[in-house]
């Protein structure tokens, strides 16, 4: 396997103030945000819960989707699943499958999220085309 940097180069990251430094353990919380900012354009509604755990190793994304359905998802290293049907809401009883993208998952869930993402890709391409790349 082929490694781009030699381990003696340090990696340098800036984070906010709310960052902690964990390691080898990925925070969920920027994890989360990062996820909202990458299918925001293709949700009626997204964002990370700020009343439901602030765990470093979890964090809940509250989606709605464009056909109008509230969720709740959890993020983990394992991936995204669905554990509410509203907002903040944490139902135990539900054993929902993991998905280990966030596309997977609304690709699941969203018929208007699966035609915003076809047509964000077609305008992309097309965009590229006349820009002769």
């Amino acid at each position: 396997m082929e490694i781009d940097c030699q381990p003696e180069e340090s990696i340098v990251s800036s984070f906010d103030d709310d960052s902690v430094e964990l390691g080898d353990v990925k925070d969920m919380r920027l994890e989360a945000e990062a996820v909202v900012n990458d299918v925001l354009f293709a949700v009626t509604e997204m964002h990370v819960s700020q009343s439901l755990t602030r765990a470093s190793d979890v964090a809940f994304i509250n989606v709605e989707t464009r056909e109008g359905n509230r969720y709740c998802l959890e993020l983990t290293e394992a991936g995204l699943r669905v554990v509410g049907y509203d907002f903040n809401q944490v139902d135990e009883d539900l054993n929902n499958q993991y998905h280990e993208t966030v596309y997977s998952l609304l690709d699941t869930l969203s018929p208007g999220y699966r035609e915003a993402f076809g047509n964000a890709l077609l305008q992309r391409l097309e965009r590229l085309k006349q820009s002769g790349r």
